[in-house]
């Protein structure tokens, strides 16, 4: 289980496929690998995937993960290659905070960028850290049109929380199965959202208590 909380964004450094089934993928991160179990969950781009192999790295730790046909149906880890960067959060721990919302690691179907706008935030001013007055930019923050799958757009809501490739997002606008969100500028900086352009496809996870009420609804129509 996790919060969609990104903790680091990691790096493929090698791709292989079995059969035609079966994708591994080496990561590389910044995390502790003595940190790092087989057999631990770690959240790779939005799908929940399991290490099966772990070491020490000059950044931090490489480990592997394999991939299974279901995966490779639902979500963008086909088409990763060697370079690909993508947003990794490793799985809650009780006591830990809740600063997204509850998130699975299962994705429910790839998404698509249809539009993005970039918006310069201008303040009225504050202390640098010299004591001088600072009247410049604060950063870019960037507004993304989204388009999901037409099945799962009836369990997106304004105002409620989507993951996409394994952030926690919340929803401003939906209409139809295209919806919108707001980056922050500290998002696009340490995630791999400020990579992102039209046509990118995301991996979405459908918040899970949209998912069971439309589940119970459906339930109590047929007579359940």
């Amino acid at each position: 289980m996790f919060t969609g909380i990104v903790t680091d964004v990691g790096e493929i450094a090698a791709a292989e496929n079995f059969q035609g089934t079966l994708r591994r993928l080496r990561i590389i991160s910044h995390y502790d690998p003595a940190t790092i179990a087989i057999g631990a969950s770690i959240a790779c781009g939005g799908p929940c995937l399991t290490v099966v192999a772990v070491g020490p790295h000059e950044r931090g730790a490489w480990f592997e993960v394999d991939a299974a046909a279901e995966t490779l149906a639902l979500t963008t880890v086909g088409g990763w290659t060697i370079g690909t960067r993508v947003n990794l959060e490793r799985s809650l721990k009780i006591g830990d905070e809740l600063g997204g919302h509850i998130v699975t690691g299962h994705v429910d179907g790839i998404a698509t960028i249809i539009a993005r706008e970039d918006i310069t935030a201008v303040g009225e001013g504050g202390e640098s850290g010299g004591g001088e007055r600072d009247t410049g930019a604060w950063g870019a923050t960037a507004r993304f049109d989204i388009r999901a799958p037409k099945p799962l757009a009836a369990f997106i809501a304004a105002k409620g929380s989507v993951a996409l490739d394994g952030c926690s997002l919340t929803v401003n606008h939906v209409e139809g199965d295209v919806f919108s969100i707001l980056l922050i500028p500290h998002t696009l900086e340490v995630t791999t959202w400020g990579e992102r352009g039209v046509g990118d496809p995301l991996n979405l996870e459908v918040d899970l208590m949209a998912r069971y009420a439309a589940r119970l609804a459906e339930a109590r129509g047929a007579g359940y």
